[in-house]
């Protein structure tokens, strides 16, 4: 009775120990995330040049509609209100909320889903070092209001402006990682009122950098592409470090033999 006791504690003391080393993992990610992207060199020129260019890009497609869309949403301030605290509150206490309810209930999930964050955070890093772009708020001249400012400053105290580069507009990965969260719990999550919201959330939050004028269209789309395109790559390496693990332990068994022993060599062939 008392062993079981002892065996308790310490397996709950070392699960608090794994969870303390992924919370102090994913903090200083994040902190080097936000620092490298702060002080990555920016020609602001060249930052409105290629925002000209996706606008450009865009209308090739057909599909520039952001400064339309924003009026619409601009004439009806509770609309514009709304999506403002989505675009806040629906990005980092989402993100953070979700890893947490992955690494304590879904252990093997919560690696690949963490790894693919920390894989579309580099690769947004060297796009963001060689394709610097401004946002469309930085761009009234075609109609674009920067609704988060005007609307609440919590955005600004939660990512203070020393920590965010402002021409990093492509990819968005603010909506990339939501993506991301939003297929663990549409995937993993019991209730179907958890699963629902694990769909809407990213297409809640694209709505949300658009209509903010934080992020074009293409910003969500290379965001989105660089976050699956991570997520596949770490769920195929996954896959193969078990097989290979899978691998060594059957070719060990074997070596062992039937009775869990190392074969004795035979000395007089």
């Amino acid at each position: 009775m008392v062993a079981g006791s002892e065996t308790s504690v310490l397996s709950t003391a070392d699960r608090a120990q794994r969870i303390a080393h992924e919370v102090i993992l994913i903090a200083a990610a994040i902190v080097l995330y936000f620092g490298v992207r702060g002080v990555i060199a920016t020609r602001v020129d060249v930052a409105y040049r290629n925002a000209e260019h996706v606008i450009a890009l865009e209308r090739s497609a057909g599909v520039f509609v952001e400064p339309k869309l924003q009026a619409a949403v601009t004439a009806h301030g509770w609309i514009a209100n709304s999506v403002s605290y989505i675009y806040i509150y629906g990005h980092w206490p989402v993100l953070l909320t979700t890893l947490l309810w992955l690494l304590i209930r879904h252990r093997d999930a919560y690696r690949t889903f963490r790894n693919a964050m920390l894989m579309s955070g580099g690769l947004g890093l060297v796009i963001f070092a060689v394709f610097p772009v401004a946002p469309p708020r930085f761009l009234p001249a075609y109609g674009f209001v920067d609704t988060v400012t005007q609307q609440t400053e919590a955005y600004r105290v939660l990512q203070p402006p020393a920590f965010v580069n402002q021409y990093a507009a492509v990819p968005s990965l603010h909506f990339g990682w939501n993506l991301l969260m939003g297929i663990a719990v549409a995937g993993l999550a019991g209730h179907p009122i958890l699963r629902l919201f694990g769909w809407l959330m990213p297409v809640l939050m694209l709505a949300a950098i658009v209509l903010t004028a934080n992020h074009y269209l293409f910003d969500g789309l290379v965001g989105g592409v660089i976050a699956l395109l991570s997520l596949l790559a770490v769920s195929r390496l996954g896959s193969a470090g078990r097989r290979l693990g899978q691998g060594r332990r059957a070719a060990r068994a074997r070596a062992l033999g039937p009775a869990g022993q190392a074969p004795r060599e035979v000395w007089w062939r």
